[in-house]
């Protein structure tokens, strides 16, 4: 299908942006790589062969007795009997960082954490996990959190500024103050406690967040149906039999979208953002989950590990700043005066 010209504007202007253009690249390639963290960095081998047969550790568990072992539990192939066992009759692929985001380093040469080495490019935690690992592994289950929450908030914060901004009236100031008094309230509170009384855990916290952050594009959207309601095209719509339904979400809502798309990748960020601040409160993921939140609180913890602190900082940093520069060129993209100016300007 071939793309309209005004889409072709748009894209021209978003690649003219080359600061947000690339970030989107690099955040792009980031998060590509990072869910097939498995495959980095993973203290099983991404191949083994052995006797003539091909294995994939990563991808199924193997008893010890499949290498010739004694046991019938999953082999340790961080054990040098099994890895014994397997260099006598075929060899190991082992991942670039073979190490997993909870693989607890027992041979360290010092007390943990330990700061970088070659084994350890940016040292272990306080608990002997390699740093490297925990970032790979924070990184994919923090932008995942991010992506679910903007889309669950932004699809429920569309269709009620939708409703409000169609149908207005009575409706519309119900809704209003309804969401004046839901945005009054303490959030934070609210999760502390909640977080208290419930089980913490990606879909409890994605649950949770997602009933305070779905405001944040109602008033956009509500304002463009509020706009849009009364154009000649709607009102044909109306008059031809079109039920509401199909007049709302087919006729009046691309011209919210411009407005949407915009806002999402700065609600991404936002939602990452508090997903690190809550596991700092401990008050995020499970123990022992891979956060950037608690790699921070470890660095608050450790002064004499600084590498700790240093690493979370820079993720976060980096990870942000790709995201608002993309953030940035997309909008600049969607701006129409930017991209007709731009237009008449070639």
């Amino acid at each position: 299908m071939a793309m309209s010209q005004l889409n072709q504007r748009r894209l021209q202007t978003f690649k003219r942006n080359r600061r947000g253009y690339w970030s989107f690249w690099i955040f792009s390639i980031l998060f590509v790589l990072s869910l097939g963290a498995e495959l980095i960095a993973n203290d099983k081998p991404i191949l083994v062969q052995y006797d003539g047969k091909m294995h994939f550790p990563v991808f199924k568990v193997y008893p010890e007795t499949v290498f010739g072992g004694d046991f019938e539990t999953e082999a340790d192939y961080t054990d040098e009997f099994v890895q014994d066992l397997i260099n006598e009759k075929g060899s190991m692929v082992w991942p670039l960082v073979p190490f997993s985001y909870d693989t607890v380093d027992f041979n360290l040469t010092e007390s943990a954490p330990t700061p970088p080495s070659a084994k350890h490019w940016l040292g272990t935690d306080d608990q002997g996990r390699d740093v490297v690992a925990r970032v790979i592994y924070g990184f994919r289950i923090s932008v995942l959190f991010g992506l679910l929450l903007t889309l669950f908030s932004t699809v429920i914060g569309v269709t009620s500024g939708a409703v409000q901004g169609y149908f207005g009236g009575l409706l519309d100031l119900i809704a209003q103050r309804f969401i004046e008094i839901w945005q009054g309230l303490p959030v934070l509170f609210l999760l502390i406690i909640m977080a208290s009384v419930i089980k913490p855990g990606f879909f409890t916290l994605l649950f949770l967040m997602t009933l305070f952050s779905w405001t944040a594009l109602v008033g956009v959207v509500r304002a463009e149906f509020l706009r849009a309601r009364n154009f000649e095209y709607v009102r044909a719509a109306k008059a031809l039999g079109v039920n509401d339904a199909t007049v709302m979400f087919r006729h009046t809502l691309p011209n919210a979208m411009v407005a949407t798309v915009t806002f999402m990748p700065f609600i991404l960020s936002g939602s990452v953002t508090t997903l690190t601040g809550l596991d700092f409160m401990g008050l995020g993921l499970p123990p022992g989950s891979p956060s950037l939140g608690e790699l921070l609180k470890q660095g608050r913890d450790n002064f004499h590990a600084p590498w700790l602190g240093l690493t979370a900082f820079f993720t976060l940093a980096i990870m942000l700043s790709l995201l608002v520069f993309a953030g940035e060129a997309l909008r600049d993209a969607l701006d129409p005066r930017k991209t007709f100016n731009q237009q008449s300007i070639a």
